[in-house]
């Protein structure tokens, strides 16, 4: 990969998750404050994660079939809209969080779309041997981006309740503006190998069909969807900090603030010492710990002790993360990855937003501890139960060599 390739690849993709995540975090204390449920904040997770599922065939086709830079810089750009809207409407200090809801499902929609095209783009830009090295430099920017989104989101929440949202709106467009700066000789698959001879509904179930009859990467996506689903308690972090931990807006920026601390620590150990034998064994181990930590957050009261525990958490989910966005694009012929990366991002959506909501039911019905534990213990016991169920996962030692482009 080319320098300049390179710098604009992170510069996206720290952008856009910083705007992303500091927003969920602003508009979560938001809505808290309005509302004061715990319902409100999983229906908000629902409502980022509905696109995702809906729009999962067409995301996935538009993400194989246009220059995935353009389909990525679009998204940041709807996205930017919708983060100006929001922006506007919560300076007049309302009373209804219907309006943001209705605004969050169009940010929702932006990121259907921009995610299939975003994780593609490190395999479109550099040789087979260089991917797990990209994947992790570019999750290294994504995680500083899930830093640096949270505590800016805090102070300047702070300051005045629309600077946050003027402030992820730069974000975006300096995001949308790095995806176009790939160059488009960097561009290996976009228009060649990424060009499916089917079309229509066909075409679009592809990803759905090569998924199901791959049972490594079933097994990976769907062990994040059924792990982290139950284990969504940061979804919770404005109620955990508000009424657990007794702290206001640069406390929770902070405690939003340490998944990406966390989670860019290993992240950067993982970019100087690769990981390298006993992948899977790897990957279900550094679920349950995931699950472990998920449990110590639910249990505590202690700010500093809930700070280690999502930094411990998130450096455990960063290790799955890792395995599995290089795992799945080295097992996916080209051709197919867009829309196989799409049915990814809705496990994914599903694991994090749905289990925002699934957090917020819970917590409602359990309390906010009842709902954190509970979650913790299924996710180790969701560890230990694809141990069993995918040993073909189980028994993965290394990444794969990239498959050649196949027909549709």
């Amino acid at each position: 990969m080319s320098e300049r390739a390179n710098t604009a690849l992170l510069a996206a993709a720290f952008c856009t998750n910083a705007a992303a995540i500091g927003q969920v975090t602003v508009i979560g204390k938001i809505v808290y404050d309005v509302t004061n449920s715990k319902l409100d904040l999983g229906l908000m997770g629902l409502a980022q994660f509905a696109p995702a599922l809906v729009l999962v065939l067409v995301a996935g086709a538009v993400a194989d079939r246009l220059d995935r830079r353009r389909v990525l810089a679009g998204g940041a750009l709807l996205g930017m809209v919708v983060t100006l809207g929001l922006g506007a409407y919560v300076g007049t200090r309302p009373t209804s969080v219907v309006p943001i809801f209705g605004l969050v499902l169009v940010f929702g929609v932006a990121q259907a779309f921009s995610a299939p095209a975003v994780r593609s783009l490190p395999s479109d830009t550099v040789s087979i041997e260089d991917l797990p090295r990209a994947t992790a430099r570019a999750a290294a920017a994504g995680q500083a981006g899930m830093v640096a989104g949270p505590v800016i989101g805090g102070f300047l929440y702070v300051a005045n309740i629309r600077l946050p949202f003027a402030a992820f709106a730069v974000l975006l467009i300096i995001g949308a503006l790095s995806a176009l700066a790939i160059p488009t000789s960097a561009q290996r698959s976009i228009h060649t190998a990424a060009t499916p001879d089917g079309g229509g509904v066909h075409d679009a179930m592809e990803g759905l069909r090569f998924v199901r009859t791959q049972p490594i990467i079933f097994g990976a996506i769907s062990l994040d969807l059924f792990a982290v689903l139950f284990g969504g308690a940061v979804a919770l972090l404005p109620a955990i900090a508000k009424d657990r931990l007794g702290v206001g807006a640069v406390g929770l920026g902070w405690l939003q603030a340490s998944t990406g601390l966390g989670a860019g620590a290993m992240t950067l150990v993982m970019a100087t010492r690769p990981l390298g034998r006993h992948l899977g064994r790897v990957l279900l181990s550094v679920v349950a710990i995931f699950g472990a930590f998920t449990v110590a957050l639910g249990l505590t009261r202690n700010y500093a002790v809930a700070f280690i525990a999502i930094f411990a958490l998130s450096a455990a989910d960063a290790i799955s993360v890792f395995i599995r966005a290089t795992l799945v694009p080295l097992a996916t012929p080209a051709d197919k990855r867009g829309r196989v990366l799409a049915v990814e991002n809705v496990f994914i959506g599903a694991s994090n937003e749905l289990g925002g909501f699934e957090s917020g039911v819970t917590a409602q019905l359990l309390g906010t501890s009842g709902s954190v534990l509970l979650g913790g213990v299924a996710t180790v016991a969701v560890a230990g139960l694809w141990w069993v169920l995918f040993p073909a996962l189980r028994e993965v030692d290394t990444f794969p060599h990239l498959p050649k482009q196949s027909s549709c």
